[in-house]
């Protein structure tokens, strides 16, 4: 079974900065996943609302299979694959998924809560309107991960690239972008409470940048990110007299 992290002092407290009323940011508590001894999974086809503890799944082929509503508990998944995989309000818990790829992977409003994430290759895939609570995302790539109205608390990415993430009407608390590329952000109607992107390798807001409001960033992302917020402001920049 996994036990929670108690959460002691992390990178973004020791680096010290304000959060929204300027006191320190509270940092995200990671999961601490300690797997039992798992049973190999024997390769039957996933299965809608199916059951699954203490197994593991290594280079499992899930490529267009049905698990919606299934529960996945105490499990580790590696090198598995999941291309139109359909896990729509699956519950993923106390779990490990290393090295899984896929392309439009649906786990539209599922329930990921003290998972670790690891070097992944995913694209396309739709977590809009779940819930992450205790989740690590680190390594790998993911490209237009969909979490519009998703709920995100105490998920850290770390060492990971994001192409195109849709936050779009999310909420996002205690959550911490880590040396990390994040391009072309959708922000539009998100909610940050104590997000700290000061460690963000690369930060790109496409839109919403006007949502930041409960964020954190480092003086130089301010100036990177100064046209962007001039122009959400309506602001004019323009040369003095005599300049165009």
């Amino acid at each position: 079974m996994v036990r929670r992290a108690a959460g002691g002092p992390g990178r973004a407290d020791r680096a010290g900065g304000p959060g929204r009323a300027g006191g320190p940011v509270k940092e995200a508590r990671r999961p601490e996943v300690r797997l039992p001894p798992l049973e190999p999974h024997e390769g039957a086809p996933l299965e809608p609302d199916g059951d699954y503890d203490g197994l593991e799944f290594r280079e499992a082929d899930f490529a267009g299979q049905d698990g919606g509503g299934a529960r996945f508990m105490d499990c580790a998944l590696t090198g598995c694959a999941l291309d139109e995989t359909r896990l729509r309000h699956a519950r993923v818990l106390d779990s490990v998924l290393t090295g899984v790829r896929g392309v439009g992977t649906d786990l539209a409003e599922s329930t990921l809560r003290d998972v670790e994430l690891v070097d992944a290759r995913l694209g396309g895939v739709q977590l809009h309107g779940s819930v992450l609570e205790r989740v690590l995302v680190r390594g790998g790539k993911i490209d237009y991960l969909n979490l519009r109205k998703a709920r995100l608390k105490d998920v850290v990415f770390e060492g990971c690239v994001l192409v195109e993430p849709d936050f779009g009407g999310a909420r996002l608390e205690r959550v911490a972008f880590v040396d990390c590329a994040v391009k072309g952000a959708d922000l539009t109607g998100a909610t940050l409470v104590d997000v700290d992107l000061r460690h963000a390798a690369e930060l790109d807001i496409a839109r919403g940048v006007d949502r930041l409001s409960g964020a954190v960033i480092s003086p130089s992302q301010l100036l990177d990110l100064a046209p962007v917020l001039a122009a959400a402001l309506g602001v004019r920049v323009h040369g003095g007299p005599g300049e165009d």
